[in-house]
C-alpha cells in the first residue's frame, strides 16, 4: 500500500473476528489512517486484498460507521448538535432535509447511543471537546453500523474524557457486537478493553494480544532499532534513544 508514490504498508497479514475491540498504534506516518482509508475503499492496493464481511472495500460502507481523524470545520456554527448529526443520516448526501419520523427516530437512538442526549438541542459551537466529540460518535453510530472505525477519537482530549469515551465506546460494543477498530497514540486509556491490539512501524504489523504484541522484543523487530517496553504502576510506557522513535512512538 502506498500513498503519493511512497510505501507505506507491506507483508502485512491479519485476520478479526466480528466483534472483537482492537486498538491500532504506530508512530506519525505508520499507516495508521491509510489502513482505515483503504479498508473504506478510498485507497487502492498496490497487491493484495482486503475483505469486509466478506466483500471487497468500499461495497459494505453503509454497514461501517467512520469518524475520521480530521475535526469538524463547523467550530463556529449555530446549528444544534442534533442539527449536525440529522445532516448526514443516510450516509449519501448532506444537507438539511426535511427529516422523516424515520430519521428522527435513527437520529435520537445515534444520540442516545453516543451518551449525548442532555446536550443534543444546545448549538454545537458552545459544547466542550467531549461533548463534541460524543457528536461526532453519534454520526458515525447512524444506520447501526456493525463496524466502527475511530481515527484517534481521543485527540486533545484529557485524560478524564479520554478514559470517559473510551469506556462508553466498549458499552456500545457490548451492546451492538460491532467490531471496533480505535486508532490512538496511547496504548494506556484502551488496556483493559481491548480484545487485540494492531500495531504498525517500519511498514509491517503485529496483531495479537497487549502481552504478545507489547514487548520490547516485538517492538524492536517492527522498528528494526532497540525498543523497550516499560511496564510500572498499570501503565505501559514505549522508549528508545532512536530518532523518530522517542518522539514519535512514546506512549504514557
Amino acid at each position: 500500500m502506498s500513498l503519493g508514490g511512497v510505501q507505506i504498508l507491506n507483508n502485512i497479514t491479519a485476520e478479526i473476528a466480528p466483534g472483537e475491540f482492537v486498538g491500532v498504534f504506530g508512530p506519525n506516518g505508520a499507516g495508521k489512517s491509510t489502513l482505515m482509508r483503504a479498508l473504506l475503499g478510498l485507497c487502492p492496493l498496490q497487491s493484495g486484498s482486503i475483505r469486509l464481511c466478506g466483500e471487497s472495500p468500499g461495497r459494505v460502507n453503509h454497514r461501517i460507521g467512520y469518524m475520521p481523524q480530521t475535526r469538524s470545520t463547523l467550530e463556529g456554527t449555530a446549528l444544534s448538535a442534533r442539527s449536525l448529526v440529522r445532516a448526514v443520516q443516510g450516509g449519501r448526501r448532506w444537507g438539511l432535509p426535511i427529516a422523516s419520523r424515520d430519521d428522527e427516530r435513527a437520529v435520537s437512538h445515534a444520540l442516545e447511543l453516543a451518551g449525548a442526549t442532555s446536550y443534543a438541542d444546545r448549538p454545537f459551537s458552545v459544547l466542550s471537546g467531549g461533548e463534541k466529540q460524543r457528536i461526532t460518535l453519534a454520526q458515525a453510530l447512524l444506520g447501526s453500523p456493525s463496524i466502527l472505525i475511530l481515527d484517534e477519537p481521543l485527540a486533545s482530549l484529557d485524560p478524564k474524557n479520554q478514559q470517559q469515551l473510551v469506556e462508553h465506546i466498549a458499552q456500545i460494543r457490548e451492546e451492538t457486537s460491532a467490531t471496533v477498530l480505535f486508532i490512538a497514540h496511547d496504548v494506556n486509556p484502551l488496556l483493559g478493553v481491548m480484545s487485540r491490539v494492531l500495531y504498525l512501524a517500519g511498514g509491517s504489523a503485529a496483531l495479537g494480544s497487549v502481552d504478545d504484541v507489547i514487548t520490547s522484543e516485538s517492538l524492536t523487530r517492527l522498528y528494526g532499532v532497540p525498543v523497550e517496553v516499560v511496564r510500572a504502576s498499570g501503565r505501559i510506557f514505549i522508549v528508545s534513544s532512536a530518532a523518530g522513535v522517542t518522539e514519535s512512538a512514546r506512549h504514557g
